[in-house]
């Protein structure tokens, strides 16, 4: 038995899981709130306007026309697993950076921001300096 997938909800969840508010996406397409409101309670929506919405939330279209909540229960329930004997959930998490080598690269755009600021510091100062004998 095949699911039918239902657009405007999907359109829903993304934009809530962007922290996109219904008002930030109708002003983006020249629409109104509540014309957002009734896209998102369609089964299905016109694919010229989900083009749009895919566009402005920089999501593939085959992402609302496609996604299955159940789909999706399944591979998070899947990368969460229970240990026995452990009373908890384990979660199977690999990062693919290795996290001091972010904090170091962190640091390093950080000082190199500070140097920018100083640079630029110390030409407004020079421009200051040479109005102020202009004068």
């Amino acid at each position: 038995m095949e699911q039918k997938v239902h657009q405007g909800r999907n359109v829903k969840r993304f934009r809530e899981m962007l922290g996109i508010k219904q008002e930030t996406l109708a002003f983006d397409l020249d629409i109104s709130q509540q014309k957002i409101s009734l896209l998102e309670q369609k089964e299905n929506i016109e694919s010229d306007m989900l083009e749009k919405i895919a566009e402005l939330m920089k999501i593939p279209v085959e992402a609302f026309q496609n996604f299955d909540e159940e789909q999706a229960i399944n591979i998070i329930s899947n990368t969460i697993t229970n240990h026995e004997g452990s009373t908890g959930i384990a979660y199977n998490f690999h990062p693919t950076f290795n996290p001091i080598d972010k904090v170091i690269q962190l640091y390093d755009e950080k000082i190199a921001l500070y140097e920018r600021l100083l640079k630029e510091k110390d030409e407004m100062m020079l421009r200051l300096e040479k109005l102020l004998q202009n004068k």
